[in-house]
């Protein structure tokens, strides 16, 4: 019993965006039709997103060329943000010391499926 496959999948990695930062626009997304969530990226003014939108985009290509899937029936069923590896820094500081300062990335991943 094969199963037809009605889903498709896009993985945006080390993207230098924070996590928490990146999970409020990610929210927003969730569960919501394909046109929604386009239209939602479309006129959000935040930075991350830019790279959700990127993300969402290629999560629709992807069902539409490799799973042959309706784009007007594609929901978003699952958008999550995990943190990638983060970019080590130093600050110099008073007295010859020095600090270190993390520059925080995310993994972000989206999965359309038909409705």
């Amino acid at each position: 019993m094969s199963e037809e496959k009605l889903e498709a999948r896009a993985i945006t990695r080390s993207v230098r965006l924070s996590p928490r930062k990146t999970r409020l626009v990610v929210d927003q997304i969730r569960g919501k039709p394909v046109e929604k969530a386009l239209e939602y990226l479309t006129f959000e003014r935040q930075k991350p997103a830019h790279y959700v939108r990127k993300t969402l985009d290629s999560a629709i290509s992807n069902a539409e060329h490799n799973e042959g899937l309706d784009v007007d029936q594609l929901v978003v069923k699952e958008a999550f943000v995990n943190e990638g590896p983060a970019l080590k820094r130093f600050r110099p500081r008073a007295m010859g010391r020095a600090t270190m300062i993390q520059k925080p990335t995310s993994h972000i991943t989206i999965v359309v499926a038909q409705a």
